[in-house]
C-alpha cells in the first residue's frame, strides 16, 4: 500500500514556537502507530524541496506556528479554497514556501484533492529550542485535533503501548 496520505510538520526549530510543527512530529512519531497510508514528515524549513514529497499524495495535514491574531496556543484548521488567502500575507519565509509549493503543485497538476493547515499561534519567536511554556502545555490538545481530521477521513491510528520502566540490577 503506498502512502497516499501525509502529515508535515513545518518550521524552525531554532526559533522557539516557530518550531511548533516539528515538535508535534516528533511527538506523533513518538507517541501513535499509524497505518502503512500515512507518512509522518518533519518539513522543517524545505519550503519547495516539499514538492516532490507531497506528489501523489491524496490528502496532506501541514503543521506550523501561523499569525492568526488570537492569543498564544490558539490553533485552527484551515482547509482547502480558505488556505490561500490565509497564505496570501507573508507570515515567514517557510509560509511563502508552503504558499508557493501549494501554487506549484496546482500548476504541475499535483495538487493534493485535500489540504489543510493546522495553524497555532506562536507566543514567542526567539533564539531558542525550547517550546514556550504555553505551547508545551497545549501540545495534547494540538495532537488531538490532527486525530480527529484523521478520524473524519476514516483513520483510526493507536497509541503506542506504555513500555514499563527498566529495573537495573545491581548483582553482577
Amino acid at each position: 500500500m503506498s502512502n497516499k496520505i501525509a502529515i508535515i510538520g513545518l518550521g524552525n526549530l531554532l526559533l522557539s514556537d516557530e518550531g511548533i510543527g516539528v515538535h508535534i512530529i516528533s511527538e506523533l512519531q513518538r507517541e501513535y502507530d499509524f497505518p502503512e497510508e500515512i507518512s509522518i514528515i518533519d518539513g522543517g524549513t524545505l519550503g519547495l524541496d516539499l514538492l516532490p514529497i507531497i506528489e501523489g499524495k491524496e490528502k496532506i495535514i501541514f503543521i506550523d506556528a501561523a499569525d492568526l491574531k488570537k492569543e498564544p496556543g490558539w490553533a485552527a484548521i484551515i482547509e482547502d479554497e480558505k488556505l490561500p488567502s490565509f497564505l496570501a500575507p507573508k507570515l515567514s519565509l517557510h509560509h511563502v514556501g508552503l504558499g508557493d509549493i501549494l501554487f506549484a503543485s496546482t500548476f504541475q497538476g499535483n495538487k493534493p484533492a485535500k489540504v489543510v493547515l493546522l495553524g497555532i499561534q506562536p507566543e514567542k519567536i526567539d533564539v531558542g529550542i525550547s517550546l514556550s511554556a504555553t505551547l508545551a502545555q497545549k501540545m495534547p490538545e494540538f495532537i488531538e485535533l490532527i486525530i480527529k481530521k484523521l478520524r473524519e477521513w476514516n483513520i483510526e491510528t493507536q497509541k503506542k503501548p506504555k513500555e514499563p520502566p527498566r529495573v537495573l540490577s545491581n548483582s553482577f
